[in-house]
């Protein structure tokens, strides 16, 4: 321990042997006995950076005899903060620990705030307003203005404030560029004047107020904040914005003992402020910095870290890393090549079957995807098939709230007396309803007895009779509140007769179109409003398949038919207190880890992700280092998913698989073509025939080229040598979840090597399929729309139907006609 005493700058005893470095590695030990002056910690995905931080405060404390009130450790969760806490009251007890300033940015910042709120002008006790009481300020502020919200959404007025406050601008310093922005710099000056006028402070005034105190050369405040800490640590420090660094900076103005732990593999949150040329500047800006590189892996086979090696390696602009692992290679990433998003849930689901049957716990078990609308489908197959899951980071796709706004709108068509979708879409979009008519409008239907929306009519004619109560009567409506109320009248009514002559899908296009939700949404210009278009799209995709599953099976597609489905399909996950798969978006699996993960959806334009929004550009830097992240979270297992053709936001998309697969090591990488997906390669070659294996749609192989779509553009570049991992892989025993497992969609028997059986005679009557196929139960067919499923009964008759179990689809009834003999 010689080499750590020779930092003790106050020739304090060494730390106890066993205490400080035990489990610590060579670099790992460096970065936690680092006593003095800048120290940048580049931090591989799985280096144990927790651990070095830790380490590092207990021995500032123990050998350095830094008192603990004068350490400060920020973070960007509670549940960061939190494990930190844990882990440094096992080494240093808890009562040492209490004393720290461990916390969020927006957490240490309150707190100091509250010490120092004159100098900020705020009362002691001001109030923190979160989203929604936001949105009411610049609400009152556009009336105020007299602006049209139609034309400055308030989210969005919102989000340009926003975006000026986390580059450290106020009002004084908003830049004009036309007539927009004169609207949005006035929206601004009134916004930043009722705030203070409520003695408030939003979550970027929270970090600005205290960053204007600490840079405050003349005041006494600034001077408390900049001498109150001798050590300042941040952790994941790639996502730090410019005014977050400001204030550590600050903070560190007279002693530069700033730690900073990060790494710009894992920058992936631009989009709300992130600055990666922090991290990457930082010896720039501290030219005499100590730099240590954690680059073994703890948390991951070696498959999995040399695929996320070379997925990030070829990233512009980065740190030079090189992960590695001493952990065994284990078994090789499995991707997946499937024919649709219902054939890759399939897939997915047998798969979670298979892990659960081993004995891995359900919340062992993760699916990623790119963005949101894509785990409609996902949620679907695993409904059906009882696998309890949770969403992480976001919300079941039928309780989003546009998602249900729709649903209210086609419920109060369907059943106009449903008062509680009725008052849910009464104002939405905003139709200047406001909650006084509303009231009014209940007050006159418990006078008459009948529904809200019954109770229009009389409410707008005069006709409600005054109560028996003293002071009974009913105000009359103001002239504007009527004008409103007939408008929503107006538009159900229309709606309603609409629904009589339009198929189900239709009547929700025509929802969104006439009610001006979407176009409100469009308005709005965010990311958030795209997310919930999107999310739109994929329910009015749900109703097209709902549609097409009911003609195959030769019934009507009603209105009544699919809300009566998504009500059943939406009570069905009750089971509070069992472990569940986790579902989420790769932004919101950052830092977390899981023994088995599936990335799904993995195709150009997806994953990477581009907007069908042409003003909006991606970042290809950005989307190579999410994919690092997606990748890194898987400890044992990890299954890559893409799909031939793919249903989302309301179209159908024929993909390329991501060129991100191309980066994967050929030796860590098991391809896998699943049944629907050989069966359509085999009819798109010529009947179903042959011993042709799958070949991955755009890669291709035996020497020539692989073509990829530009990022910016539609045109295509040559790219990389193409390999033969995803082009004929065929599907093999050893990429099947397990021995019985349904991973074809079907139930087979489970039965050794060389292992005969008799299949039983169906006992249901048989019926005769398209090309003379002869039906019974246990027959194997394909459907053009639905893939490879199982024959479990056929009803006789001129026109036989049958009910096929399909892969990804669950259950069927199909007319027989459309059925041809499957793989």
């Amino acid at each position: 321990m010689d080499r750590f005493a020779a930092h003790d700058a106050d020739r304090s005893p060494p730390p106890e042997p066993g205490l400080l470095y035990e489990e610590l590695n060579e670099p790992q030990a460096r970065a936690a006995s680092h006593a003095a002056g800048p120290l940048l910690i580049f931090a591989g995905a799985g280096s144990g950076k927790t651990r070095v931080i830790v380490y590092r405060i207990a021995n500032l404390i123990v050998t350095h005899r830094v008192p603990p009130y004068r350490i400060l450790a920020v973070t960007f969760t509670n549940k960061a903060a939190t494990e930190m806490k844990r882990r440094l009251e096992g080494l240093i007890g808890a009562d040492i620990v209490k004393d720290l300033w461990v916390g969020t940015f927006h957490a240490v910042c309150a707190r100091l705030l509250r010490r120092h709120h004159e100098a900020a002008g705020l009362d002691k006790n001001f109030v923190i307003y979160d989203d929604d009481d936001q949105r009411a300020v610049m609400n009152r502020v556009l009336k105020e203005l007299n602006l049209d919200d139609r034309r400055y959404p308030p989210r969005q007025v919102l989000s340009r404030i926003h975006a000026e406050k986390q580059e450290g601008r106020g009002p004084a310093e908003f830049e004009r560029k036309g007539y927009f922005d004169d609207a949005i710099a006035r929206c601004f000056e009134a916004y930043e004047r009722h705030l203070k006028a409520a003695s408030a402070v939003d979550f970027d005034d929270l970090l600005l107020a205290v960053l204007r105190i600490a840079e405050d050369p003349t005041s006494y405040a600034g001077e408390d904040l900049r001498g109150r800490f001798r050590h300042v640590l941040v952790d994941e420090f790639q996502d730090v914005n410019q005014v977050q660094y400001r204030l550590v900076r600050a903070f560190c103005k007279s002693h530069d003992n700033l730690c900073v732990v990060g790494d710009d593999d894992q920058s992936i949150y631009r989009w709300r402020g992130a600055d990666v040329r922090i991290v990457r500047g930082f010896r720039r800006d501290f030219p005499h910095a100590t730099v240590v590189k954690l680059e073994q892996n703890y948390r991951s086979i070696g498959h999995v870290v040399r695929g996320a090696l070379g997925v990030i390696r070829h990233a512009s602009d980065r740190e030079p890393k090189e992960l590695w692992t001493a952990n065994q290679d284990g078994t090789p990433i499995d991707v997946v090549a499937a024919d649709s998003e219902h054939d890759e849930a399939a897939w997915v689901v047998e798969c979670v079957r298979a892990l659960i049957a081993e004995g891995v716990s359900p919340n062992e078990i993760a699916v990623f995807y790119r963005i949101h609308a894509q785990s409609r489908v996902l949620e679907e197959v695993l409904r059906e098939a009882r696998i309890p899951y949770q969403i992480i980071g976001g919300t079941r796709f039928f309780e989003r709230a546009e998602v249900k706004n729709l649903l209210s709108y086609l419920r109060v068509i369907a059943n106009p007396k449903s008062d509680v979708d009725l008052n849910r879409i009464i104002n939405v979009p905003a139709r200047k309803i406001g909650q006084s008519t509303v009231d009014k409008l209940i007050q006159a239907a418990d006078l008459l007895g009948v529904s809200l929306f019954e109770a229009i009519d009389p409410l707008l004619e005069g006709r409600v009779p005054p109560s028996a109560m003293p002071g009974g009567q009913l105000p009359p409506l103001a002239s504007a509140a009527k004008r409103s109320l007939l408008g929503f009248r107006d538009l159900i009514h229309g709606l309603m007769t609409e629904a009589k002559s339009v198929s189900p899908s239709a009547l929700a296009e025509e929802v969104l179109a006439r009610s001006g939700y979407a176009k409100a949404l469009e308005q709005e210009d965010s990311v958030e409003s795209e997310a919930r278009l999107q999310n739109l799209r994929e329910l009015v995709q749900s109703l097209v398949d709902y549609e097409q599953e009911a003609t195959a099976a030769g019934d009507e597609a009603t209105l009544a038919g699919y809300l009566e489905r998504v009500s059943l399909v939406s009570d069905v996950d009750a089971l509070a207190d069992v472990p569940k798969v986790a579902m989420m978006t790769i932004h919101a699996a950052k830092g977390l880890e899981f023994h088995a993960v599936f990335l799904t959806g993995m195709e150009e334009d997806l994953f990477p992700f581009r907007s069908q929004d042409p003003n909006r550009k991606g970042d290809i830097e950005e989307e190579r280092r999410l994919a690092y992240v997606a990748i890194t979270r898987a400890r044992e297992r990890l299954w890559i998913t893409h799909a031939a053709r793919r249903a989302i936001f309301g179209q159908t998309r024929y993909g390329l698989p991501s060129r991100f697969l191309a980066d994967l090591p050929p030796a860590s990488v098991r391809p896998i073509a699943t049944p629907a997906s050989m069966m359509a390669q085999r009819r798109v070659e010529g009947g179903f025939g042959g011993g042709g294996g799958y070949a991955a749609p755009g890669l291709r192989f035996g020497g020539q080229e692989r073509q990829e779509r530009s990022w910016e553009g539609r045109e295509r570049r040559p790219g990389a040598q193409a390999d033969e991992r995803f082009a004929g892989a065929r599907f093999s025993r050893e990429g099947e979840p397990a021995r019985g497992a349904t991973a074809r969609g079907m139930d087979v028997p489970d039965r050794a090597p060389g292992e005969r059986y008799v299949e039983r005679e169906a006992v249901d009557t048989g019926a005769e399929g398209g090309e003379g196929l002869a039906l019974r139960r246990g027959t194997r067919v394909y459907h053009e729309r639905f893939g490879p499923g199982v024959v479990e009964s056929v009803d006789p008759g001129a026109d036989p139907i049958a009910t096929v179990k399909f892969s990804g689809w669950g259950k069927k009834r199909i007319k027989v006609a459309f059925l041809r003999a499957g793989p």
